[in-house]
């Protein structure tokens, strides 16, 4: 079949998969990966591991892997045609991989399996592997078996459906403005909002919800009106309180059914709620324990938010004339008094951190630190602003990735890491297959000849993403199921890419990748100190903010009652925890695709919980750097073998053990964010 999803010889070739392939092609795989579970399900296939995985795992990689491909092109080019495809698809796919994890006979194999005879990397998979068929279904039996797949189907829907409304309804809202409105937007955001509408033979300056956009225009546009209209539209979007035209997007109804079908999951696996089933395969032990953490860090931090927002308060009062600040004003007056307080504006950063002169930087920490070399290579790209590269220690390839970084119609916001591929010694051929990676964010896309600009908070997202990506790339890890970040727990998978963070606040690390978009002078170090000085700006708001979203998460997933409407629970949360009001009309649940429509449900605690394991891990750097302030190798080398090489191949606490020598403690996390009784 001349299907390029079919084509497994090397990288995905993105740029022919059509829509026309999707549907050929999956059910292709589909078929062989049923016969392959069929085979190995047989009374007479023999229960070994590498029997079973030379049969079923490389056709379910396979399978995988088209999917992945199918998924991706979904989230960066999203398109109506590609849509339908993905669609029509995504019920076979599902049922086919719920089917795989409910398989009784295929359990009885994995139970019979010797696991004496298996290495360390194939025990800890397989230990997985166990819990996962329980939390799959495979002992279910009847009515409950084929109600439990019937939900997985339907969750499996909805949340796609609820990706699309986010996505569509970002994408419909658009705004002209005209000179006066756009007072005080810096001159990049102006100048590719001019361009927009340009192109679509409009007036004035097209306005977007895209992020590179609107959070320019809410933290510098003179106009507190301008702000209110995008923040409305913002706040608002897939609700029930957008406006007649884009209310077509509201996913209410949606987020109620997808509670109403995790509760009854839940209940048919033997657990009291969703949130006490989400914990099982993670590094926490309870929910009641993450609720605990989240509200003993909630009582650390609200002083510090207090005192952000009394001084906020002041500011408005006494230098903007704004005596009662609305929700859109709260950005506009944070940046004026940063700049009043330090003397500085992300604008003026910005100038410093062209894209190209920031990945050179970031790959040379890489490279210094974790013994690698990164270097362009070649691949079949689904966009020309894609960029693909590979990594090698001492000539030989370690792995490849793509890098997406632009905004544009059609790509869902946000940034993350996904793989392509994991390392795997392959049963098949006996050779060792290298793990690819893709990068992706959504900045804002160079104007004319001048390359991109990014902000220090885009600089850090680069890398944090970049931490995932290593984590995935640099996996010395055999056994698929547990190499790179498969098998992580997910509240440790954030480790990583937090733990990159750091590097962007390192005098001798942020120099070298600087340098003036129009004099090519680095970054001064009067500007570093300056942003040094307002790093924890702010950080008791931003952590209250933080554990708002997980709290609530949380508590909607252990709810005692079912939850049709989460607006009560959202306001009761937002009562305990935040010092920043709400508009009575604002739905910014309506959008949280972490939670209802990604990995993070009962979950999204873990950016917090992974914080105190990857700011206590970059302290290790702190004791160690050398007399020049620059971070020490053999700490870099020991973090790679003892975490990054690790993957999944143990749990998270002993990786971390590995390296710290202790379990994590929560000090440096308060250090970090001016919370202590240090700062």
């Amino acid at each position: 079949m001349n299907n390029p999803l079919l084509s497994f010889d090397d990288l995905p070739l993105f740029d022919q998969i059509r829509p026309e392939h999707v549907a050929p092609a999956i059910d292709h795989l589909l078929a062989d990966a049923s016969a392959a579970l069929e085979t190995v399900s047989a009374a007479d296939f023999a229960p070994r591991w590498s029997s079973i995985s030379a049969v079923l795992d490389v056709s379910t990689e396979k399978l995988g892997r088209a999917w992945g491909a199918v998924s991706h092109l979904k989230g960066v080019a999203d398109a109506p045609e590609l849509r339908a495809a993905y669609n029509q698809a995504l019920p076979k796919v599902t049922e086919f991989f719920t089917r795989l994890g409910a398989d009784q006979k295929l359990y009885a194999k994995y139970k019979a399996i010797d696991t004496t005879a298996l290495n360390p990397d194939q025990r800890q998979a397989h230990k997985n592997a166990m819990r996962d068929f329980v939390l799959g279904g495979a002992e279910l039996a009847g009515a409950g078996r084929e109600r439990f797949a019937a939900i997985q189907e339907r969750l499996a829907e909805l949340s796609q459906t609820f990706s699309e409304n986010a996505l569509d309804a970002t994408d419909a809202f658009s705004y002209c403005a005209n000179a006066a409105e756009m007072d005080g937007v810096p001159d990049d955001v102006r100048q590719t909002a001019l361009a927009l509408a340009q192109a679509q033979n409009r007036e004035g300056f097209m306005l977007t919800l895209k992020m590179p956009c609107y959070l320019p225009v809410m933290q510098f546009a003179s106009s507190s009106a301008l702000r209110q209209r995008l923040y409305r539209a913002y706040v608002t979007r897939a609700s029930d309180q957008a406006d007649a035209e884009h209310r077509k997007f509201d996913n209410s109804a949606l987020i109620a059914e997808i509670l109403a079908l995790r509760r009854e999951e839940a209940a048919l696996l033997g657990y009291p709620n969703f949130g006490e089933l989400s914990v099982v395969p993670k590094m926490a032990e309870s929910p009641q324990q993450v609720i605990t953490f989240l509200r003993d860090l909630a009582q650390r931090a609200r002083p510090f938010a207090e005192q952000d927002l009394a001084d906020m308060r002041s500011f408005a009062a006494g230098q903007l004339q704004l005596a009662d600040p609305q929700a859109w004003d709260w950005p506009y007056i944070g940046e004026k008094l940063k700049e009043a307080r330090y003397a500085f504006s992300e604008q003026e950063v910005k100038q410093y951190f062209p894209a190209p002169k920031v990945l050179a930087g970031l790959f040379k920490i890489v490279e210094t630190l974790f013994d690698v070399n990164i270097q362009k290579d070649q691949a079949p790209l689904w966009h020309p602003g894609v960029e693909f590269y590979r990594i090698e220690r001492a000539g030989a390839l370690v792995g490849q990735f793509y890098l997406d970084p632009a905004a544009r119609t059609g790509k869902r916001g946000g940034a993350w890491m996904d793989d392509v591929r994991s390392r795997w010694l392959r049963p098949d051929t006996a050779q060792l297959q290298r793990p690819v990676a893709h990068l992706v964010c959504n900045f804002a896309d160079g104007v004319g000849d001048k390359p991109a600009l990014l902000t220090h908070d885009q600089v850090t997202t680069l890398f944090h993403e970049f931490g995932h990506g290593l984590h995935h790339l640099l996996s010395q890890v055999d056994e698929r199921d547990v190499s790179g970040i498969s098998g992580v727990e997910w509240d440790a998978v954030e480790l990583p890419s937090q733990f990159m963070e750091n590097f962007c606040w390192e005098w001798n690390v942020l120099r070298h990748m600087s340098s003036h978009v129009e004099t090519g002078e680095a970054l001064p170090r009067s500007l570093f100190d300056k942003m040094l000085a307002a790093r924890n700006f702010q950080s008791g708001l931003q952590t209250l903010r933080q554990i708002e979203f997980g709290l609530f998460d949380m508590l909607l997933h252990t709810a005692s009652d079912a939850v049709s409407d989460i607006m009560p629970l959202l306001a009761e949360v937002r009562a305990e925890v935040a010092v920043l009001e709400a508009p009575v009309w604002s739905r910014s649940a309506h959008t949280f695709s972490h939670i209802f429509a990604g990995g993070y449900s009962a979950g999204y605690y873990s950016y917090k919980w992974a914080e105190v394991l990857s700011a206590d891990a970059y302290a290790a750097f702190e004791e160690s750097m050398d007399p020049e302030g620059l971070p020490n190798v053999e700490t870099g080398r020991k973090f790679r073998q003892c975490i990054l090489e690790a993957g999944g191949s143990r749990p998270a606490m002993e990786s971390f053990k590995a390296f710290r020598g202790r379990e994590p403690q929560i000090d440096a996390l308060l250090r970090h964010q001016g919370m202590s009784a240090e700062n």
